[in-house]
């Protein structure tokens, strides 16, 4: 198989990471990169850095040139970053040897590069940002429409008590309402300009260096951090760490619909499945098992990042090199994750004679509430010990939990063996959460 997936013919929809995965490849690092060359000559002209003519020459000439990453590649291998090929490169194309002289004028490697990604996770975040939007929409509408419909809620993968498929789905959805809340937050913390110089000091970028950073940052639409960030890796790890974050959120989504679809218990259907090559009666639940394999990949590249973080000095080529090989697959999981959520969250369906069924059989699922009502009678501990006497009554003799609790404690209400009314504040999260998504 390919080296990662997501350059993968053969497993492209299996992991696609759709307009997403066209952001994080050479092609685009250069064009964005060449973009932040552009648009630096043109604010050094403007502030009289450079010729203004030039700055102008250069600017207009980045929007035309393309470079092959081919060609640089030996430059790249040898210096162990792409920029000095893709200026050498740059500058002959634009055959104006008066005016290419100024391409790339104070600026380091890293501040060109840098910029240039911060270009494109922003471009990363405005896409999944319309994706949540999507999934939300879907998951609110379901929420909504299912806030009262009764289902086993389960721990340990055991029957627990009662909730609703609507608050399961608001489980699922709350979480990524609020990472969509923080994106304003992230971007004004994180989508940063760099311009600071060889060693982060600005010394080769003259008097103006911070005007020069604050109108860069203007012309680019990013933010100006008014400091250098060469080997301050924090915007990194909080746009990174937002996306694993969402990631993760998808993946206790697909986890838990794989238990819910899966045979023996067939509560919810996905709408997609996938087939057995030998075993025909099979539907595999392919979506949220992607979902899931790339949310724990997504948790251990994180550690990679994590650790790519941790500069030596003034710039640090060990970590700088883990950082461009980890990043890439985290944004791209999540691209992927988030395309497979918007499938599953259009399409699952509940099976609601399927959810009566579970809450049946002897109705053990009523005990944690049968002990409460016997607590109004008699001490708590009395009340959990009865019920418990209780419910082995009930296996032994075969018999509803109902039946076995009233004909002993004729007091005991009905109501407390309904599962409609034994969902607490289930209903009332379902809908508190469906109407917080239409605010969007």
């Amino acid at each position: 198989m390919a080296a990662s997936v997501f350059d993968s013919p053969l497993y492209a929809k299996l992991f696609p990471s759709g307009d997403t995965g066209r952001l994080f490849t050479d092609s685009a690092a250069i064009r964005a990169m060449l973009l932040v060359e552009g648009a630096l000559a043109k604010v050094q002209g403007k502030l009289g850095v450079i010729p203004d003519e030039s700055g102008a020459a250069i600017h207009r000439a980045s929007l035309e040139i393309t470079v092959d990453p081919g060609a640089i590649a030996a430059s790249t291998g040898q210096n162990g970053v792409c920029v000095p090929g893709l200026v050498a490169a740059f500058r002959k194309e634009m055959e104006a040897p008066e005016h290419s002289a100024f391409a790339h004028w104070g600026a380091t490697s890293q501040d060109i590069i840098d910029t240039a990604l911060m270009l494109r996770m922003r471009q990363a975040l405005t896409l999944a940002e319309t994706d949540i939007k999507t999934i939300l929409t879907s998951l609110a509408n379901q929420a909504a429409k299912y806030a009262d419909q009764p289902m086993p809620a389960r721990t340990y993968s055991q029957h627990a008590t009662p909730t609703s498929w609507g608050a399961v789905i608001a489980t699922w959805g709350m979480p990524l309402l609020d990472a969509l809340k923080e994106l304003d937050e992230l971007r004004a913390s994180s989508l940063w300009v760099s311009l600071s110089g060889a060693a982060g000091t600005s010394s080769a970028l003259g008097p103006k260096a911070n005007q020069t950073r604050t109108d860069l940052a203007a012309a680019l639409g990013l933010n100006d951090p008014k400091r250098s960030w060469h080997t301050d890796r924090t915007p990194v790890l909080r746009i990174a760490d937002w996306s694993a974050r969402v990631t993760t959120i998808l993946g206790a989504m697909g986890q838990s619909l794989i238990g819910l679809s899966a045979g023996g218990i067939d509560e919810v259907t996905l709408g997609t499945s996938g087939a057995s090559s030998t075993m025909p009666q099979k539907q595999n639940p392919v979506v949220p098992s992607a979902i899931v394999a790339l949310s724990n990949q997504v948790s251990g590249l994180r550690n990679n990042l994590h650790a790519a973080a941790v500069h030596q000095h003034q710039r640090d080529g060990v970590a700088w090199f883990t950082e461009w090989m980890t990043l890439p697959q985290i944004m791209l999981s999540g691209a992927s994750a988030l395309a497979h959520a918007k499938i599953l969250s259009a399409n699952m369906t509940p099976q609601t004679d399927n959810m009566k069924d579970a809450l049946g059989g002897l109705g053990l699922i009523h005990a944690e509430a049968l002990s409460f009502a016997l607590a109004e009678t008699m001490p708590r501990p009395d009340a959990q010990a009865e019920t418990k006497k209780l419910c082995a009554k009930a296996i032994e003799t075969g018999q509803e939990l109902a039946t076995v609790a009233q004909a002993a404690h004729p007091s005991i209400s009905p109501a407390t063996f309904q599962a409609k009314e034994q969902m607490g504040c289930a209903p009332n999260e379902a809908r508190a959460f469906a109407a917080a998504v239409k605010t969007l």
